[in-house]
C-alpha cells in the first residue's frame, strides 16, 4: 500500500512558486492523487483478492463461471432487501425471481478503475490549461526576489526591471487573470459534473449516497436497509446457460461473492463527502472572485489585509490607477516575492503612477 502512495507523492509536492489558490490546488493535487490511488487499489489483487467468486455446479469449470459472471454482470432483487435476513432470504437482495423487470443488474464493477482514472484526468485538466496560459509569468517576474538576502546592486537592478514591467504593462493583464478565473469555474463545473457522472455510473444512487448512509446509522436496527450493501452488494446472482449432451438448453443459477465491493463502497462513500467539500469550497471561491471583479474597494481591502507592511494610501493609489487583472498579478507576486522587497516595489510603483512628490510613510 505504501508503495502505491510513494509513486503518487509528486502530485502533492508544493511548488515554491504559487500561481493559483489553495482550493484550486485541492482539485489537481490531492484529488488527483486520491483518485489514482483508488484506481490502483481496486486493480491490485493483493488487497482485494479475487474480484468475484461464484458457487457453481460441478459441470461448469470454476474459471468459466467466474469469468462469465464478471464480464456479463450479476444481479440482485431490490424487493428482497426489505425481507428478513435468515428467515425470508438467505442474503440481502437474493431471492428467486422469474420476472426480468425485478432484477437490478450490477454492471459497474469491471469499470471502476477506468472511471476513477478518467476522473483523475478531468480534475487535472483545469490545472494543465492554466499552467499553459500562465506561461511562467510569475516565475519570470520573481527573478529570485523571494530570497531577501542578496546584494544591493543586484536587488536594485531586479527591482527596476520589475517596476518597469509593471508600469509599462499596467491595465494589460485582465485577459490573463480572467483565464485563471475561468479555470476555477471549470474546476467547479467539473466536480459537480463528476458527481452526476458517478450517479449515472452507479444507477442513480450516488447523489444521496452519503445522506442515506447517515440516515442508516440513525434508523432503528430492525427497520433499516444498509445503503452500502444495496448500492454495492456483496452477494449477487448470475445466470449461466449452455447446451447439454442431448442438445437441450440448460440453465444454471449461481451465487456470486463480490469481495471487490467491500473496497468500492469505502471508496465511493469517501468520494461523496470529499466531492461535496470541494463543491462548497469552490463555490465560495467563485463568489469571492465575483466580488473582486465587481468591487475595487474589496480589492484594496484584500491587499491591505494580506500585505500589512504596505501603506494603505499606496494600495488605494495603485488600485485606483490599475485594473482587476493588475490587482491579481500584484496579489500573486506578493505571495511569492520577499515581503520587504514587495513593499518597496509597491511604494515605488505608486510614485510612478503620479505621486512622485508624495512621501509615503510607514503604515
Amino acid at each position: 500500500m505504501l508503495d502505491i502512495f510513494r509513486g503518487l507523492k509528486n502530485f502533492i509536492k508544493v511548488s515554491h512558486v504559487h500561481i493559483d489558490s489553495s482550493v484550486f490546488r485541492l482539485h489537481y493535487s490531492i484529488t488527483v492523487m486520491i483518485l489514482l490511488a483508488f484506481s490502483l487499489i481496486v486493480t491490485t489483487r493483493q488487497y482485494v483478492g479475487n474480484p468475484i467468486d461464484c458457487i457453481h455446479a460441478k459441470e461448469i469449470p470454476e474459471d468459466v463461471i467466474n469469468t462469465y459472471c464478471w464480464i456479463h454482470s450479476t444481479y440482485t432483487i431490490p424487493s428482497a432487501f426489505n425481507k428478513r435476513l435468515g428467515i425470508d432470504v438467505a442474503h440481502p437482495g437474493i431471492e428467486k425471481s422469474q420476472d426480468e423487470e425485478e432484477k437490478r443488474y450490477v454492471k459497474y464493477y469491471q469499470w471502476v478503475c477506468f472511471c476513477l482514472f478518467f476522473q483523475a484526468i478531468c480534475f487535472y485538466a483545469p490545472r494543465w490549461m492554466w499552467k499553459n496560459w500562465e506561461g511562467g509569468k510569475i516565475h519570470a517576474l520573481m527573478m529570485d526576489l523571494d530570497v531577501g538576502i542578496c546584494s544591493e546592486v543586484e536587488k536594485k537592478q531586479k527591482k527596476k526591471l520589475l517596476l518597469d514591467y509593471l508600469a509599462d504593462n499596467l491595465k494589460h493583464h485582465n485577459w490573463w487573470a480572467y483565464r485563471y478565473f475561468f479555470c476555477e469555474l471549470l474546476a467547479f463545473l467539473n466536480v459537480v459534473g463528476q458527481m452526476f457522472l458517478i450517479d449515472r455510473f452507479l444507477g442513480n444512487t450516488f447523489l444521496t449516497f452519503g445522506l442515506d448512509v447517515i440516515k442508516f446509522m440513525e434508523d432503528d436496527q430492525e427497520m433499516r436497509i444498509d445503503p452500502m450493501i444495496f448500492v454495492f452488494p456483496r452477494m449477487t446472482k448470475c445466470s449461466f446457460s449452455k447446451f447439454g449432451s442431448s442438445g437441450e438448453l440448460e440453465k444454471y443459477d449461481s451465487l456470486c461473492i463480490l469481495p471487490i465491493n467491500i473496497v468500492n463502497e469505502k471508496i465511493y462513500i469517501f468520494l461523496w463527502f470529499w466531492f461535496l467539500l470541494l463543491v462548497f469550497l469552490t463555490f465560495f471561491v467563485l463568489l469571492y472572485r465575483l466580488m473582486i471583479i465587481l468591487s475595487p474597494r474589496m480589492r484594496a481591502y484584500l491587499l491591505c489585509l494580506r500585505f500589512r507592511l504596505i501603506n494603505k494610501e499606496v494600495i488605494n493609489t495603485i488600485v485606483r490607477k490599475s485594473k482587476m487583472g493588475d490587482w491579481f498579478l500584484f496579489y500573486m507576486l506578493g505571495q511569492n516575492v520577499d515581503t520587504l522587497i514587495f513593499k518597496e516595489v509597491m511604494h515605488e510603483l505608486a510614485k510612478r503612477l503620479g505621486h512622485a512628490s508624495k512621501d509615503f510613510g510607514e503604515p
